[in-house]
């Protein structure tokens, strides 16, 4: 049964050359065109906030899975998330990389934990199947479950 939990409010004016505002003020942003494609220094762009919001909210995702395996993580983990802009014909996509260090566990353990976190993120269950994620331990590329290790 669906439960809402949370809602968050933003608006924006002027597109990839305007402004961002959360309802809540803590984020009021320029945003420009990423700066290697003509875009102004000094500010955000969507595809920054939302490789920013992955990570974190993946993050989250790994914390849980943890705690529901009775381990904890280092305070040092972290989550890289990179997130391309592409353009395939006339439409624009986005595709996304994961990688995760979680420092204290062997490899098999952490591709265990990626992969459950990724089946319960947030924003890997909204993407799933309508742009690329890929998964990483440590720069390496986390096998496909029909991939022998």
């Amino acid at each position: 049964m669906k439960k809402n939990l949370y809602t968050a409010d933003a608006s924006a004016v002027g597109g990839r050359s305007g402004h961002v505002r959360s309802a809540t003020g803590i984020i009021d942003l320029d945003m420009s065109v990423p700066e290697g494609l003509g875009g102004k220094k000094n500010a955000t762009n969507p595809e920054e906030l939302f490789a920013a919001g992955y990570a974190s909210c993946f993050q989250q995702a790994l914390l849980v899975i943890a705690q529901k395996g009775g381990d904890r993580l280092d305070p040092e983990t972290t989550v890289q998330c990179s997130v391309t802009l592409f353009q395939d014909g006339e439409a624009y996509g986005l595709s996304a990389v994961l990688d995760v260090d979680l420092k204290a566990f062997d490899r098999d353990k952490t591709i265990d934990m990626v992969r459950k976190a990724h089946e319960i993120c947030p924003y890997s269950v909204g993407t799933r199947g309508n742009m690329e994620v890929e998964l990483k331990v440590k720069g390496e590329p986390v096998p496909a479950l029909t991939d022998s290790k």
